[in-house]
């Protein structure tokens, strides 16, 4: 019963073929397909609205120079969020429950910032290293510290990705396997397990919507510092 839990959360395959790839590729069909017009319907106008939002939001603390980065930090928080919440549908695989994939994510990115800034600024970013009015004795220690929160940085958002989005998977399932036993012999108690799930699934939707932002929001401060 234990492994079964975890079930959800390995890569499905057919045919010996893994289907991750199939399942990353999916919600680009959700999108409205492209017209000579910039608006044809008020989906269209909604979805417009919605990457003119999510753009405004993660440029705020960015300045011009990362204005560039636009298409990129836009389009991975689009992409992070229909797959969060297209994963909390019923039968279906979440990737980005998977480590691999996230840190195939995050490590990319976050390479790109860190030689953006090692270009453009070198003497500013390798500044970051060692605080300024460290005493003497403390600078090798410092340097290492320093040194080693930045290159966790990419583990970092990998690990918080992915540990939010199983917890909350995990969570749902044994609740409502406990709804699903208890409704034979204590529907009362039933009832309100089904409640409480009712009231985690709204609450997943809301972390499935935050951890995609996190996840871009982080990326683009490592940007402003580098540029």
């Amino acid at each position: 019963m234990n492994l079964s839990f975890f079930d959800q959360f390995s890569s499905p395959s057919f045919l010996g073929i893994p289907l991750i790839l199939i399942s990353m590729t999916f919600p680009a069909l959700l999108l409205p397909s492209l017209d000579n017009r910039w608006i044809t319907n008020r989906l269209s106008t909604l979805q417009l609205w919605f990457i003119n939002l999510i753009t405004k939001q993660l440029m705020m603390p960015l300045d011009k120079k990362g204005h560039k980065w636009a298409l990129i930090l836009t389009s991975l928080m689009i992409f992070l969020l229909l797959i969060n919440l297209l994963g909390l549908l019923p039968y279906t695989f979440t990737p980005t429950t998977q480590l691999s994939m996230n840190l195939a994510l995050a490590f990319p990115l976050w390479l790109a910032t860190l030689l953006t800034g090692l270009r453009n600024q070198p003497s500013a970013s390798l500044g970051h290293l060692l605080p300024e009015g460290t005493p003497t004795p403390l600078i090798p220690a410092l340097i290492l510290i320093e040194t080693t929160s930045l290159l966790i940085r990419p583990l970092a958002l990998g690990v918080r990705l992915t540990a939010n989005l199983t917890a909350g998977h995990l969570l749902i399932q044994l609740i409502s396997t406990a709804t699903t036993a208890l409704f034979s012999t204590m529907p009362m108690v039933s009832l309100l397990t089904f409640l409480v799930l009712f009231l985690l699934t709204i609450l997943e939707v809301a972390v499935a919507m935050i951890q995609a932002y996190v996840f871009v929001l982080l990326l683009s401060l490592y940007l402003q510092e580098n540029i």
